[in-house]
């Protein structure tokens, strides 16, 4: 797989990129004229649930990107870049004991990093879902937002040996190099989508540690049961490589418990059947922010994210996708804040733990303190917040409205 100039740099770590002005120009120009290309349609997926073939590792899925998908790359070129709306979130305590904490067998447990980033700790094994523990999901940190908090949620070299790494796709604030090169010695084995696998060989992982699934297939980790299921997405690391890869959502099985990763997707009927092939889930972490209309093809609105649940038959859920980076227009605490509106209507059990706060799948009682609450009255306190105005111009003049 050859991957384009910008993602050499960032996955590179290159620190002496001179052209870094051409290289901002040249990725916003070039987003902008794909949003304006590109009217929100719906989706032209042939790689769904119903009808897609089998696409082996180096082929193209091109064809299954919703349209609409190249609305999302302005965002992760642009956004972040003003200064604006940036919490100050200070994380919990419980992050340095949770990444330290040894594996037991028992209770699914699940730690939630901030954005899409999750130990889960399930029949004595540790898995890692899309650890971006960078401080950026950009290949060019100057140009893509950064992290709320001055630290981060966790040290990829304080966390324990990892029995698997799980990715749901190669986008940046999913799939990190620094974070993956940093743990590429304590992990056993990884298991992605196909193409993905190119990525992680590139970046040293050996072979014989990287398991690549399509849809709907299923492996064995050491006992755990990994299917590989649809979502509604899309791929690529630069402007050149856009659906070379596949995207997934993940469903881990164990002895007693099953959870569900929606990775990132649009809602559609995908949910219905994976609920019907593998539900009832005891725990879910579900996609919740980075959303606007215009991309509901490729990211749901939080009200959808509450129908996925009640389609996968989700007994609890995390909302994650959000809480780390700007990414989208809306308010940092919307997703959150949309979600628990919506599953209070249907009197769902959502669970909102700080960052690096552990949740305990069947717990009778799951952490719902709205800490961001908290940390919106302390910005303010601290006099930290800024106006979002002059930076909803910018966004608004590279990711003009659909007529």
């Amino acid at each position: 797989m050859r991957l384009g100039k910008a993602a050499r740099l960032g996955e590179e770590e290159a620190s002496s990129a001179g052209s870094s002005g051409r290289a901002t120009a040249t990725v916003a120009a070039d987003a902008a004229s794909a949003v304006r290309a590109v009217g929100a349609t719906g989706p032209a997926t042939s790689h769904d649930a119903a009808s897609h073939g089998s696409t082996r590792a180096g082929s193209s899925v091109s064809e299954a990107v919703p349209q609409s998908a190249a609305q999302s790359d302005p965002l992760q070129a642009e956004s972040g870049s003003q200064d604006n709306a940036q919490p100050g979130i200070v994380h919990s305590d419980a992050a340095a004991s949770g990444a330290a904490r040894t594996a037991r067998s028992g209770a699914a447990r699940v730690t939630w990093f901030g954005h899409s980033a999750l130990l889960v700790e399930l029949d004595g094994k540790t898995l890692l879902l899309d650890p971006m523990l960078g401080r950026a999901p950009s290949p060019v940190p100057w140009v893509g937002g950064r992290r709320y908090s001055a630290g981060l949620p966790a040290e990829p070299e304080q966390l324990p040996p990892i029995d698997a790494v799980i990715l749901s796709h190669d986008h940046y604030d999913h799939l990190d190099y620094g974070t993956i090169r940093k743990l590429r010695h304590k992990v056993k084995h990884y298991y992605v989508p196909l193409g993905v696998g190119a990525h992680l060989r590139r970046w040293g992982v050996a072979e014989a540690r990287i398991t690549e699934l399509d849809w709907w297939q299923e492996a064995d980790a050491d006992g755990l049961r990994l299917a590989c299921t649809p979502a509604q997405h899309f791929s690529g690391r630069s402007l050149t490589d856009r659906g070379r890869t596949l995207w997934c959502s993940w469903v881990i099985a164990g002895a007693e418990q099953r959870l569900f990763f929606s990775g990132d997707s649009g809602y559609g009927a995908h949910f219905r059947e994976i609920g019907e092939r593998y539900g009832p889930f005891d725990l879910t972490m579900m996609e919740c922010g980075q959303y606007d209309p215009r991309w509901a093809d490729i990211h749901m609105l939080p009200e959808q994210t509450v129908q996925a649940q009640l389609d996968v038959r989700g007994k609890a859920m995390i909302p994650v996708h959000w809480g780390a980076f700007t990414l989208a227009l809306h308010s940092w605490t919307d997703p959150v804040e949309r979600v628990l509106r919506a599953a209070a209507e249907h009197e769902l059990a959502v669970a909102t733990p700080r960052i690096g706060e552990t949740v305990e799948a069947g717990a009778e009682a799951y952490p719902m303190t709205p800490w961001w609450i908290e940390a919106e009255r302390a910005d303010a306190q601290a006099g930290t917040r800024h106006e979002r105005p002059e930076r909803e111009r910018r966004m608004r003049k590279l990711c003009p409205p659909a007529k």
